[in-house]
């Protein structure tokens, strides 16, 4: 399993950093780690998590997964069994546009998990999304191949690895 839970602080990145982006001040922490970085993969899908089951069942190889999901407060796009699954493959983290849920248990897991809030109901299974595109949500376009970097402070995006020391 490879995760990326080094101590980084993003206020000293962007210090050191200026022209990363800086998402808008909307996600709070569920994960079980509070700082994760990696290079980004991304998913724009709504009320509808079959794409994020897909991609958390391949091989994560320490990125993140940044999910589109509309910014939906409907339902959860993320859960326990999908969390559990990111973790044995290898994903650093999650940044999910949506709302997550089964919070306990993501707080217990080895992996960052960064939502707009917690619900209680599943997402529908229709099979709809798309993978491996560019999203624009809380200020800020992610692509495919960028980095990102999250804390308690907030999450940045840079456009290539940046060095930690």
């Amino acid at each position: 399993m490879m995760t990326n839970a080094i101590e980084i602080v993003t206020p000293d990145l962007c210090d050191a950093h200026p022209e990363v982006a800086v998402l808008d001040p909307l996600f709070a922490n569920f994960g079980g780690l509070e700082a994760f970085y990696g290079p980004i993969r991304t998913i724009k899908c709504f009320e509808d998590n079959s794409m994020v089951k897909q991609a958390v069942a391949e091989p994560g190889n320490g990125a993140v997964l940044v999910v589109d999901a509309g910014g939906s407060h409907r339902c959860a796009m993320l859960g326990d069994m999908l969390a559990e699954q990111a973790v044995a493959n290898g994903w650093a983290g999650v940044v999910m546009y949506g709302c997550v849920r089964d919070v306990d248990i993501l707080a217990a897991l080895p992996i960052g998990v960064q939502a707009l809030g917690s619900h209680p109901r599943k997402s529908d299974k229709r099979g709809d999304g798309q993978r491996d595109i560019d999203v624009t949500f809380a200020g800020v376009t992610l692509k495919p191949g960028q980095w990102l970097y999250a804390d308690n402070n907030g999450i940045i995006v840079a456009e290539h690895e940046l060095p930690l020391s």
